[in-house]
């Protein structure tokens, strides 16, 4: 499997970035490798438990200056129901969702803004404070 590039913002405010190849969503862990470990570093166990959410990224650097969309654009099409997601630190997320379940403990988010540096969100449960389904 082929390593991916993700953020992982934990629910205490701490973030890394680095690669995973063993993420599973019904998995309670996974290995990550921070971008600024060695090669020959085994890497660190991530617990969904612990975490805010998991993006799934273009690239580690992203655009600073760019202001995300907070809306689809008019006549946008998307795969699943559009939500508005508040987490618990202020942070919105506005996407649509083919997994979220009001009894679950997390669901994938894939932004309404294609112009985005996230590819998808992996929405911790347990970190959201709303959510609104437009």
């Amino acid at each position: 499997m082929k390593p991916i590039k993700v953020v992982i913002r934990y629910a205490d405010g701490r973030l890394i970035k680095g690669y995973t190849n063993n993420f599973f969503p019904n998995k309670p862990l996974f290995h990550l490798h921070s971008v600024e470990s060695q090669p020959t570093d085994k890497g660190i166990d991530v617990y969904l438990r612990d975490l805010k959410a998991v993006f799934f990224v273009k690239d580690f650097t992203g655009q600073p200056a760019y202001n995300e969309k907070k809306c689809f654009a008019e006549g946008q099409q998307s795969s699943g129901r559009k939500v508005e997601v508040t987490f618990k630190d202020g942070e919105v997320l506005v996407g649509s969702t083919l997994s979220y379940n009001a009894d679950g403990r997390s669901f994938f988010v894939i932004p309404a803004d294609t112009q985005s540096n996230n590819l998808r969100v992996f929405v911790v449960s347990t970190a959201v404070s709303k959510l609104v389904f437009l």
